[in-house]
């Protein structure tokens, strides 16, 4: 029998923690003083991925403890040991040596008394003596403020302050918000520590054009071979081997999975197969899965399926993938073309081959040696296992105890299942693995990383899941990527110089009548790049696909499908419909224009000679003056001149004639002028009104 208090010490938790991780395994206990039998103990390292106890505390032991203790002095013992203490989540634990182990970092302006002795490596008891001395009575589970802890930090040799929240320069996604400050302080990867790692594939093309019977050839020829009684785990990614190289393929659905995790921001995809049947040819889902491979911007590789049929037509296909903007190499282009047949295997080795060589030629690489971060692939609720995730790991390692933030959710790694279901310690970078341990279930496409510890896991993703009921409660909607609104204003802050576009019309004749006219907008400044042109109503692919391009959606004698305009909130997507081809062809002139730079004009409206001067104070004159030329207003800008030299430039505090407020003094008469904030100027000076406008420039 061991005490609950020890055991958390040695699997490296609290005792709240672990009492709730009993909870969770039907083991119900009285208290922090309760004790735990062998059995049980067993059950707790085997639910946190221990073999054993002994194990728990050979891996948890800190090794600075026998070097730090022979140093340690008499006179500052809190403040070696501070440095070894497991932090509360007001104080979080330091994640980089250099840090100074006297400084405690306060999140909130209060702090428990039981929780701020355990920072300072003290008994409660003793904080709540140096209280009474104060005139303070606390009961150990009371707060006191940030004043009285600092004045109790300072007895015992401890700088207490307020912890300093770094303000993000841009909103970021959803999954990764507090994420993105740990990011952006992170190191850059140096060259030498990238690897290469294996390209990451996706599947697609038109239904019954054998995608899902290929990726069984695959499976079955480079996966199942040789395992003998091994489980293939579905996890929604398998990895292959071919000449001692990796290749990771995505089990996804098509194209519209593919489309909804881009749009989320999980870019997981390095190589998308175009897989065409030889006899059918392009299909309409064949010309989709283009387009949003394309407006993926990843490298694209045919597969010719079904080659065994007397029926395939080769030459034809290429013809028509000619027509939809893919040039193969056998044509003079740059996409490679493999023949194949899922049917009988022929052909899978030149297809993994060819995939071999595009990876060579991106020389992709990633980072092994750090906290892993990637993309959820699929999350469920398994009975017996809880929530379990696949994830898709991007860079880093991910090992066995690793405490994870998915999406809003978060949990303590319990156990790595490879795609051949088995149990793994490590995963690396382009691997799939199926995880236990989240406390919820994720959502397909959400980003993960890996956190130093279980209390930073556990704040951040209570964070995400407070703002997550703000934005429900609210009624809150996503943020528009990009509109046409937004654009004639002037998107010129960004760098974007492209307005991408997504075009829907009654009928062909329509659509055609627009491409023409859009091609007649010429300009070298601003490109016009139309994502997709299709006959119909606006669908909710459409509005997956503007929200992965962050393009805009314009329809001409259309209207919506079912879901779309619940789709378009959801996204942030803007759909305008117009029923007259001019006001459309206005709008994306207008749009492109507002892509550019408005340029500043200078418009001399009136000059002042300044007669007198009239102090008020130290700090503020008021120049008498008569309008020599042009007028002088309230809200333009002026420049103050001594002969040929500027002394000011900026605008007028106040303009007066005789004692009340003037908007506008003409050529003629007296007023009164006080600039903002600037007195060194004196009698005989000159005063050059101007305004300042933004000209919008041509395309």
């Amino acid at each position: 029998m061991i005490k609950l208090q020890e055991i958390a010490k040695d699997v490296d938790v609290s005792v709240e923690e672990l009492i709730e991780i009993l909870q969770d395994i039907d083991i119900t206990v009285e208290g922090p003083e309760a004790e735990l039998t062998d059995v049980q103990i067993a059950q707790v390292c085997d639910e946190l991925g221990y073999t054993s106890i002994e194990a728990a505390r050979s891996e948890n032991a800190p090794a600075e403890v026998p070097e730090a203790a022979p140093p340690a002095t008499t006179e500052e013992p809190a403040a070696e040991v501070a440095s070894e203490t497991v932090p509360t989540e007001e104080a979080p634990a330091p994640e980089t040596e250099g840090i100074d182990s006297s400084i405690i970092e306060l999140k909130k302006p209060k702090v428990i008394v039981k929780d701020f002795a355990l920072m300072m490596n003290m008994k409660p008891n003793q904080v709540i003596a140096e209280l009474m001395k104060m005139n303070i009575f606390a009961s150990i589970n009371a707060e006191i403020d940030l004043k009285v802890a600092k004045e109790i930090g300072a007895k015992n040799g401890f700088t207490v302050r307020k912890e300093e929240k770094t303000k993000m320069a841009a909103p970021q996604p959803k999954a990764s918000k507090k994420m993105a400050a740990k990011k952006a302080a992170a190191v850059q990867d140096s060259p030498n520590t990238l690897l290469p790692r294996p390209p990451v594939v996706t599947f697609m093309g038109h239904v019954d054009h054998g995608k899902t019977s290929l990726l069984d050839q695959v499976r079955n020829t480079r996966v199942t071979a040789g395992e003998s009684g091994g489980i293939t785990q579905h996890i929604g990614a398998y990895t292959v081997e071919i000449n001692d190289h990796k290749i990771t393929f995505l089990d996804t659905p098509g194209h519209a999975a593919f489309t909804a995790m881009r749009a989320r921001g999980a870019n997981l995809t390095d190589v998308v197969v175009l897989v065409v049947a030889a006899d059918d040819g392009v299909m309409p889902q064949t010309v989709e899965a283009i387009k949003h491979a394309q407006a993926a911007d990843v490298c694209i590789i045919i597969a010719m399926n079904k080659m065994d049929l007397r029926s395939a037509n080769p030459d034809r296909l290429k013809q028509q993938l000619q027509e939809n903007g893919i040039m193969v190499e056998d044509w003079g282009g740059s996409i490679g073309c493999c023949p194949v047949s899922a049917m009988t295997g022929e052909g899978v080795d030149g297809l993994l081959e060819r995939i071999l060589l595009e990876s060579e030629i991106m020389e992709l690489k990633a980072n092994p040696n750090k906290p892993a971060n990637g993309f959820v692939v699929e999350a469920q609720m398994e009975p017996g296992m809880g929530p379990t995730a696949s994830l898709l790991i991007k860079s880093g390692t991910l090992s066995l105890g690793d405490s994870v933030v998915c999406g809003s959710h978060w949990g303590r790694v319990k156990a790595l299942i490879s795609d051949q279901g088995k149990k793994v310690r490590t995963a690396g970078p382009s691997t799939a693995v199926k995880i236990l341990g989240l406390t919820s279930v994720p959502g397909a496409g959400d980003e993960f990383q890996v956190m130093s510890n279980d209390k930073e896991a556990r704040a951040i993703s209570e964070e995400l899941q407070q703002e997550d009921r703000t934005q429900a409660l609210e009624g809150a909607v996503a943020p528009k990527k990009v509109s046409l609104d937004d654009l004639f204003g002037a998107a010129a802050t960004t760098k974007q110089k492209e307005l991408k576009v997504i075009i829907k019309a009654d009928v062909q004749g329509s659509l055609e009548a627009i491409r023409h006219s859009l091609s007649g907008i010429k300009s070298d400044k601003v490109e016009l790049k139309i994502i997709s042109s299709d006959v119909g109503n606006v669908t909710v692919n459409d509005v997956m696909l503007a929200s992965a391009s962050e393009a805009l959606i314009l329809g001409f004698h259309t209207g919506k499908e079912n879901g779309v305009t619940a789709a378009t909130k959801r996204e942030g997507i803007e759909i305008r419909l117009y029923s007259i081809i001019y006001e459309l062809i206005d709008d994306v002139e207008g749009a492109m224009k507002g892509l550019l730079e408005s340029e500043l004009r200078e418009q001399i409206i009136g000059e002042a000679e300044i007669r007198e001067v009239f102090e008020l104070s130290k700090k503020s004159k008021i120049a008498g003056c008569m309008v020599m030329s042009g007028r002088v207003t309230a809200k333009a800008n002026i420049r103050i001149k001594h002969g040929k030299d500027i002394l000011f430039e900026g605008l007028i505090g106040s303009l007066k004639r005789f004692q009340n407020e003037a908007a506008e003094v003409r050529q003629g008469q007296e007023c009164g002028i006080r600039p903002d904030n600037f007195v060194k100027f004196e009698a005989g000076d000159t005063i050059e009104a101007y305004l300042v406008e933004k000209i919008t420039q041509e395309l």
